[in-house]
Order: structure tokens, then sequence, then C-alpha cells
């Protein structure tokens, strides 16, 4: 495509060079950029793309598209480059992209699922009811990309970048899925990623505390607000009717088609009769012409929601109630209440659990389940809101019968810092504690002192596969790192650290 028609729609301030040179892609990291390629230099909150210019052009940028603070003048650039600046580039980077793409969303089905929690395992959810109804159906999301089952790639955030996601949107396209599936963050709405996607329906799961901080929103008005823009661009939404945020979309969203759930408040779709344990759900779905019996295998109330915002989604494409049971019922998540087989029998879960809520969600579900003791073994991101973490250790303190605080993402915070403020919560309402920076170590004290009636509660990391710690990011499984310590422990051997993150954690 020639840059003139992959810049349609964009406004441009100003240009240096020919717009009818061919374009073959489009990127905002210098090192993906191929030849006749579109390179971006955002400006962000740490790096300054206009620093990667020379890069970019080395590696075959024919295009070149800046910000309206750069001066073009400035930058040195052979005849064979052009270089637009343009309004609001991350805007404009998202439309190029539909343009050199050629708007894929519109050639399928869009469902974005929004929300604080909920949003991964909705996801996974409605996949595989649709599934079951026939469709082929893709997945855009925090933890991979799928088409039906297949795996395409890992991921490591919620929402890809704008030409990311519209490259994969076309892929899928190409290889005649019906609908896809697509995971979308606050910030994947205030950064422009979904910018030009053609959304059919929208699920907005729930909104409680979290991401408030001066790099996301500063405040949860401002929160909501990203999360509502989205439901914006959808004909249908499906909402929590029980949350307090999302109960005001009625008076929000007039214009819209709306379907609700909930567990309290009247909704379109309702669950009653539930039978928890801790290796999942039984429950009743009631809707205004129906009843029928579902189970997820997955714990947890909240669990319930999902699958009940997952079913109304559903049933706009005109599913049965056997596709939703069958659908549901053998839905696992990686990283999301995650039992984690073990040699010694013991009972471990993983989850991404990060928030005040979810926190307690996780160890309301297990506590009544447990013979013996609730070991909590956590700890909170850095770089994130801290007015949750006292409230987070008071939760642990009550809920949980031992607490091992240890490190989590850490990125740029002092970790030592950010325990000390999850603690001065947690001491408050119980001394059953201890404090281990290493989370390998603190893992190990974990597994040592607990017998097969109790539960371990490993909440955080989820499915991510990595410790950030200063902007890098070190290789991390918890379920390898399980492994590991039990089979030292079997035989009796001699510790080993995992990970080259270990080795950083132990000279905190």
């Amino acid at each position: 495509m020639i840059l003139k028609d992959v810049l349609k729609d964009i406004e441009i301030i100003e240009k240096k060079g020919n717009l009818e040179i061919e374009i073959t892609n489009i990127t905002s990291d210098s090192r993906n950029v191929e030849k006749n390629g579109l390179f971006v230099a955002i400006i962000g909150y740490v790096m300054d793309g206009t620093q990667f210019i020379p890069n970019a052009i080395e590696n075959g940028a024919t295009g070149i598209m800046v910000d309206e603070t750069t001066d073009i003048s400035s930058i040195e650039f052979p005849d064979n480059v052009t270089i637009v600046k343009v309004k609001n580039i991350r805007h404009s980077l998202a439309i190029a992209s539909c343009n050199l793409y050629d708007y894929p969303s519109k050639k399928l089905k869009l469902i974005g699922v929004t929300g604080t929690k909920g949003k991964t395992t909705s996801t996974y959810m409605i996949k595989s009811i649709l599934q079951q109804t026939g469709f082929k159906v893709g997945l855009i999301g925090s933890i991979a990309i799928y088409i039906n089952n297949h795996k395409i790639e890992d991921m490591d955030r919620t929402s890809a970048e704008s030409y990311k996601l519209q490259k994969t949107l076309a892929m899928m396209v190409e290889q005649k899925v019906d609908i896809v599936v697509l995971e979308v963050s606050s910030q994947a709405m205030k950064l422009d990623r979904v910018t030009g996607c053609d959304f059919d329906r929208v699920l907005f799961t729930n909104l409680s505390e979290d991401h408030i901080s001066p790099r996301e929103h500063k405040d949860m008005e401002d929160y909501f607000n990203a999360k509502l823009s989205l439901a914006k661009m959808a004909p249908i939404v499906v909402y929590n009717s029980d949350n307090e945020y999302t109960a005001r979309i009625p008076v929000l969203l007039k214009d819209k088609k709306l379907i609700s759930f909930g567990l309290k408040n009247k909704s379109n779709f309702m669950a009653e009769n539930l039978k928890m344990a801790n290796n999942g759900v039984d429950f009743t779905v009631k809707t205004i012409n129906s009843k029928f019996d579902a189970h997820i295998s997955i714990p947890g109330k909240y669990m319930v929601y999902n699958a009940l915002g997952a079913i109304a989604i559903s049933s706009t494409f005109g599913v049965k109630e056997n596709q939703i049971q069958d659908g549901l019922k053998d839905v696992k998540v990686f990283g999301r209440s995650e039992l984690v087989p073990n040699k010694l029998g013991l009972t471990i879960i993983i989850d991404y659990a990060h928030t005040p809520s979810s926190l307690q969600s996780i160890l309301e579900t297990v506590k009544p389940y447990t013979k013996g003791r609730v070991i909590c073994t956590w700890g909170v991101g850095g770089d994130r809101d801290a007015k949750k973490r006292p409230l987070m250790g008071e939760i642990s303190g009550k809920y949980a019968d031992y607490t091992i605080l240890t490190s989590d993402q850490v990125r740029t915070e002092n970790p030592k810092k950010i325990l000390l403020e999850i603690e001065s919560g947690l001491k408050k309402v119980t001394d059953q504690y201890t404090i281990i920076l290493n989370r390998t170590e603190a893992i190990r004290h974990a597994i040592k002192m607990a017998t097969k009636d109790d539960v371990i509660v490993l909440p955080g990391l989820g499915s991510d596969l990595y410790i950030e710690y200063m902007r890098v990011k070190y290789p991390y499984d918890e379920r390898v790192v399980i492994h590991n310590i039990i089979d030292e422990i079997i035989s009796g051997g001699q510790e080993k650290e995992n990970y080259p993150i270990e080795r950083i954690m132990k000279n905190f």
C-alpha cells in the first residue's frame, strides 16, 4: 500500500519526502522494522522513540511518523525516506494500522471484554462456549493468542499495541475466523490501542480499586470512564448489575442494547443454588424464560460472575443450554485459580489476585473447604497504587491463617518498602506472618511448613512467566519453582537457584 493511503484520515501537520512510496509493515519498535516499513516514533513515559529513527532506517524503514512536538528539521535522513508529523501520534498509529490491514475487524464479529477482574477468564469461557456452537473463534488476550484450541503465540500484556492487534485480526480474517474475543484494558483505551476497531459486543465485568497511579489513572472516575469508552464502541453491552460502577451503565448508555447479569440485583441472567468447593462450582442459571444447571471447574463465587457474563454474551449468538454447559465445564485458565499438581500431594493454588477484592475473593473461596491452614504467600507490584497495600495486608491477615510476604513484580520500586507498606495493615490484625523478600525462598518456606490439610495460595503472578526488576523481565515460572523445591525436599538434595532473578533478590 502506498504511504498516502496508509495515512488516510490522519491529520498531517508537516511532511518531508514522497507520499507515493510503498509501505508493507508498520511498528513503533525500531527492532521490528522490515523493508519498506513505517516507523512510528512515540515519545513515551520512559523512552523517546525519535532516538531510534536511525536504527529504524537501518532496518528498512522508508517512512517515519513523528508527533507534533518533534522538529523535523533536526532529523537527518536519506532522500528515499519520508517523514510526516501528525497530531495525536498514538491515534494516528492506530488509524494507519487499520488502513494498512484494511480494517479487518469489520470482516468478523468482535467481542471486547473489559473490567478490573475476570477479563481473562471470561474470554476463555466465551471462546469455549462459542466453539461448542461450531464457530471458529479467535482469542487475543493477556496470556496468549488462540484460534480455537491452537495457540498462535504467548502474550505478556493485556492489550497489544494497535499495529500488532490489526495485524493479528487480519491474520484471523485470512484464517476464516468467525468471532474474535479481545481482552481490553483501560490502558488500551487511554493509549488508543483499539482505536479503529469495529466492536459488535462488549462485556464489562466489574470495576474496583486498581490502576490508580501517576502513570495510569488519576482517580476511579477516570478509570471507569476509560473502561466505559469501550462500551460506547459497541451496539450491544453486557454488564454486571451488582457492581456499583457498572450498575450505572443503563443510565449512561441509553442508546445501547443492554443485557445484565448478577447474583443479587434483578438481571437478565442470574445464578442461584451455588454449591462451591475447592475444585469448582455448581449453580443454576436463571433467565427470564428458563433455568438450567451448570458447572465450572474453577473455584470461587467470582467465577460464577465470570460465567454469567460469558453466558450472556454467548446468548446473543443463539447458543443452546447444552452448548453452554459443555463449554463451561472443562474451562481452565493458566494462572487463574490454577491447582498445581505435585509429588507431595499438597494443595497449591496459583492466582492472579492483585487487588483487595480479588485477594479477598480467592481467600474466601478456599477458606471454608480447608481442613488445616490457609497459607498465603504474596506481595504486590511496584509502580502501582500504593494505597491498596495496607488494605490488602489486613485482608490477608483476616482471611489467611498464615501470611508470607514476598516480592511480586518489583519494577522500579524498592521491594522492602512495598512489603513494609503491606505489613502496616497486616500487623493490625495478626502476628501470624513472616517476610521473605526472595520469592523462591518464600515458596520454599510455605511448602516446608504445609501439611496435606493446608492450602498454599500464591496470588499475584498468575500467568506471568517473569519477574520485572528495573525494567528487565527475568524468566520466572512458579510451577517450575514448586516442582524443583519439592524434588529437592523428596531427595534431600541441595537447594538450588532456578532463575537469574533469584541472585538479584538475595542482594536486597
